[in-house]
């Protein structure tokens, strides 16, 4: 059945990641621990379907304050399909060279903070605008994307590289080129695409790290927690501590 095809796919991913990439994980993790101690941002980037690992992140049951979601509406927001903002613009946009240079412009940084970029093949321009940018002030960039299968891909950026070489520190995915992973009768192109259940694997498996680093360290956690569960009491109490936590950081206090 292709349905079991594609989950021995997602898991085959799965195993790769845990096998080649916890060394990687572990040293981006450290990098973004130094951050959120310091009371500064993991900032989150991706365009398209490289957005949802930074939706998984935070806000949601589970995360924690420290991570920064910036997610430009023109470069995600494509359920329209066809006419405004449709999927012809969106592909435009993501390799318009110089509009990631305007979105940095939105918003303030500081040399401590990290910034995190989600992209499959790392070769788009906006991605590698801001990557570059971040550099320039000071910060370190993680990214996480499909880095060894890319290998030789060109980049479409003048700076003559792709995400993956501008990175100091890459998070294979470990995901296949093409990302669609199952072969269909009488088509010529797959389905059933793996690169988003990978990159929420790597986002948890960062994640957790990044936790257990600070907890190590001593640090309180305003984590995000759930305030469905019957009998919890200080559920909303918690959440509005995390919440307050939150706007002081974006205050820069």
């Amino acid at each position: 059945m292709l349905s079991q095809q594609w989950l021995s796919n997602v898991r085959n991913v799965m195993d790769r990641i845990e096998r080649t990439q916890l060394d990687n994980i572990r040293s981006a993790a450290s990098v973004m621990a130094d951050s959120i101690q310091a009371g500064r941002w993991v900032h989150t980037f991706g365009c398209g379907h490289a957005t949802l690992p930074i939706e998984e992140m935070y806000p949601r049951i589970g995360g924690f304050v420290g991570f920064h979601p910036i997610i430009e509406l023109p470069l995600t927001f494509f359920t329209r399909v066809t006419g405004e903002m449709g999927i012809h613009q969106f592909l435009f946009l993501e390799r318009a060279e110089g509009y990631g240079v305007e979105i940095m412009k939105a918003y303030t940084f500081d040399r401590r903070d990290t910034m995190w970029i989600f992209s499959h093949t790392g070769i788009n321009n906006v991605n590698i605008d801001v990557a570059l940018e971040a550099k320039k002030r000071g910060m370190k960039v993680i990214v996480s994307g499909s880095a060894q299968e890319s290998a030789g891909k060109k980049t479409r950026h003048s700076c003559g590289k792709t995400l993956f070489e501008v990175a100091d520190i890459v998070i294979d995915s470990c995901t296949p080129l093409q990302d669609a992973s199952v072969s269909l009768e009488n088509h010529r192109d797959k389905v059933g695409p793996v690169s988003t259940m990978a990159f929420v694997t790597v986002v948890w498996m960062t994640i957790t790290t990044v936790a257990e680093i600070l907890a190590g360290r001593g640090v309180k956690l305003s984590i995000h927690p759930s305030h469905n569960i019957p009998g919890d009491t200080t559920a909303r109490e918690r959440l509005n501590e995390a919440l307050v936590e939150y706007k002081r950081r974006v205050a820069g206090v």
